[in-house]
Formats: structure tokens, C-alpha cells, sequence
């Protein structure tokens, strides 16, 4: 189940990925000038990227499943810098923050979840090895 619940949540970066790279700064209803709007379509880019790299990993999370590690790793580091954001400059419109819960509760989760479902199906690794740690052979 957690292959087809990852492919379900990579839904939410694909599209609004591929919304922030057709229409800039436009996807947030705000004017901004060719800087913010150029940094804005490359961010989608990068997040359309995690999200077809998630629909990749779920594909077979036996041998992906150190890639995915580092995509959930990813993502969280992406949250705690809008957590940042939050507490520095206040509460944004609620779509960032439903992203935040994205990036911070269920992105980690389904790694949780992932992990959990994996752990009956073969020993875990010892806590020194990185390399198992991380989903590798």
C-alpha cells in the first residue's frame, strides 16, 4: 500500500509544479517582477522534479528505497525552511501551509510507513551501517 499512497501524495508537486512553471508568479495571484518570477518557475521545475522522482521510487521501493529516503530528507529540509518562514514573517495564506503539512507530516510519514511495512520483510540494519540505513542492498 505505501508505493500506491507515495504515487497519490507525488500528485500534489507534480501539479502545482507544473503550475508554477506554466504561469510564474501568476500561480500565486501575486504580481512580481522577472527576477521573482524567473526563481519562482525554477522552484516549480525543482519541484516537479520531486515529484516525478517520488512516482519513480515508489515504482520499486526495494531497490529505491535509498533514493526515497534522501527525497523524503529533501522535502523535510524544504519544510522546516517554510516552518522558518512562518515564524519570521507570520502565518501565510493557507495553501503554504497545507504544503508545510505536506513536507513536514506526511511526506515523513510515508516513509515512516514504508519503513514499518519493510521492517517485517527483512532484518534491519545494524544502526553504523549508513548504506543499509538508507534502503541499499
Amino acid at each position: 500500500m505505501p508505493p500506491l499512497a507515495i504515487r497519490l501524495a507525488a500528485l500534489v508537486p507534480l501539479t502545482a509544479g507544473a503550475a508554477g512553471v506554466l504561469t510564474g508568479a501568476g500561480f500565486l495571484g501575486e504580481a512580481a517582477g522577472p527576477a521573482t518570477d524567473s526563481h519562482l518557475r525554477y522552484l516549480s521545475g525543482l519541484l516537479m522534479g520531486i515529484g516525478i522522482l517520488a512516482w519513480w521510487c515508489a515504482a520499486d521501493l526495494k531497490r529505491r528505497g535509498g533514493v526515497f529516503t534522501i527525497l523524503v530528507l529533501i522535502v523535510a529540509l524544504g519544510g522546516l525552511a517554510r516552518l522558518a518562514g512562518v515564524v519570521g514573517q507570520g502565518r501565510p495564506p493557507t495553501p503554504h501551509l497545507l504544503a508545510l503539512g505536506m513536507e513536514l507530516l506526511v511526506t515523513p510519514g510515508l516513509w515512516m510507513w514504508w519503513r514499518a511495512t519493510r521492517a517485517g520483510a527483512e532484518a534491519e540494519p545494524r544502526p553504523g551501517d549508513l548504506y543499509r540505513w538508507l534502503g541499499g542492498a
